[in-house]
């Protein structure tokens, strides 16, 4: 019962935020009480800063594998990335209703005002490993002589960090995936022709 709390828990509050998402909405969904909801987790704060932490550690573990990868070149990590984003937005994205909240990262961020310290400790933690493993990538790629060591890395970081980081806002002002999709291969595109090495295709950045 607690997993499928949690579980339905993390789809109500993507989709309805956390002042969109009550103890009774959870026990109708699931056939129980609010009492055991209450049991399980105590109250509504406790709950979401659980799922949230969840879901924070489950981002960063995959955020790892694409950006800490020594062996993958600095495109595919885009890429993967770039593929590790439409796979959850289209979970709540179907075709002509798009446009729709689809990380719960974003989404709590606009009811901060209402989450644990805890949440948001694990919220700006998650912030700063996500820059921190995009300026490691790039590190990377210099020392695998894709880029020219004359790369601003800080600078270049710092962009592309801005990009992953508001992806979830970026799909909903524009109403679809694919701006986010553009602005992800264009940067790279960007960065390819201004810092790429002769060891990198000129064109390796648009694939």
């Amino acid at each position: 019962m607690r997993n499928r709390i949690k579980t339905l828990a993390l789809d109500l509050l993507i989709q309805h935020g956390y002042r969109g998402v009550s103890f009774g909405d959870l026990a109708t969904a699931l056939d129980t009480t609010r009492a055991n909801i209450h049991y399980h987790f105590g109250n509504k704060q406790s709950l979401v800063e659980e799922v949230l932490i969840d879901y924070i550690d489950e981002t960063k573990k995959v955020m790892e594998t694409v950006w800490n990868d020594p062996d993958m070149p600095f495109i595919e990590k885009i890429e993967r990335n770039v593929a590790f984003s439409r796979k959850r937005y289209l979970k709540y994205n179907r075709p002509n209703k798009e446009g729709r909240p689809w990380s719960l990262i974003a989404r709590m961020r606009q009811d901060s005002n209402v989450l644990t310290q805890k949440s948001h400790d694990a919220l700006q933690d998650f912030a700063a490993h996500l820059h921190a493993s995009i300026g490691h990538a790039l590190e990377t790629a210099i020392e695998r002589r894709e880029f020219s060591r004359s790369m601003p890395v800080d600078d270049v970081a710092l962009q592309l960090f801005s990009i992953a980081n508001s992806a979830a806002p970026i799909t909903q002002d524009s109403g679809n995936f694919d701006r986010l999709e553009q602005l992800y291969l264009g940067f790279a595109r960007i960065v390819g022709r201004a810092f790429g090495t002769r060891e990198t295709a000129p064109d390796g950045a648009g694939r």
